[in-house]
């Protein structure tokens, strides 16, 4: 990388950043500053001082190449909130970090199908993974009607559920539910609710697991699963099962390694679906 180009990206950034960052502070001026409000600033800064420093750096060298502009500013980023200036170290953290996200998200979706059928023993219903379904899918194991095979392989195609819900009947076995599975409830969650809708619209059983519900605190993300606001009406999920106890309520349910609520509630759901299935829409309840 050229010194001289990192060397004016970091002026470049760390100038805008800090006016970003002060006016914005003076337009707030007499009123309260929380830390919430604090980090809300620092972000607009943080996007300000990226936008400038990359026209800057553009205009001041106008034989290196953009890509290299760019990196020259994400480093500069990343120096400012790590204190790392060695680019290699940052990469290797950077690589670290997608590592363990992709790791651990599938381990957490494992760990849920291990504990899910430890606890469902003796019973015909089971848990298991989107490869599995895929497999079953294949090897035609799977007894739903047409339209309810189509409608899956589409989502194994896009890679939208995690988990699914299988029980079996006269020996036939058949799917009935769509499993999210999340390490925290910000991860992607505002995508995954649309596609649960979309279960719940198709008459599945649509849930999801949340390991860390922090976010539960804040009244968005409780709409999102239980609706009732302007934004989020209507439920998103038929249910929301959390290992943290952040916030309980409606369609939120606290779970453990017993699968406390869930067990009750996914038999609940298969017999309802070989029974009533027409009426297993948006709207329906595990839990009366």
């Amino acid at each position: 990388m050229d010194k001289g180009c990192f060397n004016f990206c970091l002026e470049q950034y760390n100038y805008y950043f800090d006016k970003s960052y002060k006016e914005q502070i003076e337009s707030f001026k007499g009123r309260a500053l929380t830390e919430r409000r604090k980090e809300e600033f620092e972000i607009e800064a943080q996007k300000q001082a990226i936008k400038f420093s990359i026209i800057s750096g553009m205009e001041k060298f106008p034989n290196i190449g953009v890509a290299e502009i760019w990196s020259a500013i994400f480093q500069v980023h990343m120096y400012r909130k790590s204190g790392i200036s060695d680019k290699d170290v940052i990469d290797k953290v950077i690589s670290a970090d997608q590592s363990w996200k992709k790791s651990s998200g599938h381990a957490f979706e494992e760990m849920v199908k291990a504990i899910a059928n430890l606890n469902l023993e003796g019973t015909n219903i089971e848990v298991i993974l989107q490869r599995d379904l895929n497999n079953m899918i294949g090897n035609k194991e799977i007894h739903n009607e047409p339209r309810d095979i189509s409608w899956l392989k589409e989502q194994i195609a896009g890679n939208i559920f995690d988990l699914y819900a299988i029980t079996r009947k006269n020996g036939k076995t058949y799917c009935f539910g769509c499993i999210q599975a999340k390490t925290s409830i910000r991860d992607r969650v505002t995508r995954d609710r649309e596609p649960s809708i979309q279960a719940m619209e198709s008459f599945f059983w649509s849930c999801i697991f949340v390991l860390d519900g922090a976010f539960l605190k804040l009244p968005k993300f409780q709409h999102m699963v239980n609706g009732g606001s302007g934004e989020f009406q209507k439920n998103g999920w038929h249910g929301m099962y959390c290992f943290s106890d952040d916030f309980l309520g409606d369609r939120i349910y606290k779970t453990d390694l017993d699968l406390l609520n869930f067990k009750e509630h996914i038999i609940k759901a298969s017999e309802y679906w070989q029974t009533q299935r027409q009426w297993m829409n948006r709207d329906w309840r595990a839990d009366q």
